[in-house]
């Protein structure tokens, strides 16, 4: 058995090594390619807020991670909320013609898959917290830090 260390690649932009992020990336590009061509200054619109939508999950995991704990738990909360608006948009491109079932039912899962995720995440976040307030340290470490407990939570959210 080879008992070589296998080094880890790090970007220098921590948030992209949350498997989270890179969820959230690929739903705004999976929106973009997968509504239809708009017919008429409201399906415009609509395909734009969507689009708006889906990049301000992906926008929010980045913004907050370079912030402390409970920063970085109120964008992910910002996170779901763009999941939320997500949904209706999702509704009204089915509705109006702009997605078919697939397309609805695929964007729903992923947007499911999401939800989960960052509240996963959420979740460690908040337990990290009460480890760290149990052992006296400072809770206003940033998460870009490299001592702070970002290195200790799983990644793969």
């Amino acid at each position: 058995m080879d008992n070589s260390v296998q080094e880890r690649n790090v970007s220098f932009f921590r948030f992209e090594d949350l498997r989270i992020y890179g969820k959230a990336t690929d739903y705004s590009a999976w929106v973009v390619k997968n509504l239809s061509t708009p017919n008429n200054e409201m399906e415009r619109n609509l395909v734009n807020s969507f689009c708006h939508s889906s990049y301000d999950i992906a926008l929010n995991i980045a913004e907050g991670s370079s912030r402390n704990k409970s920063q970085f738990e109120h964008y992910l909360k910002i996170s779901k909320t763009a999941i939320r608006e997500c949904i209706v948009f999702t509704a009204v491109a089915y509705s109006v013609g702009l997605f078919d079932e697939e397309r609805c039912n695929q964007s729903r899962e992923f947007l499911m898959e999401l939800t989960r995720m960052i509240g996963a995440l959420i979740i460690s976040l908040q337990r990290g917290g009460r480890r760290r307030e149990e052992s006296d340290m400072d809770a206003d470490t940033t998460v870009d830090d490299p001592d702070d407990a970002l290195d200790a939570i799983d990644t793969n959210f």
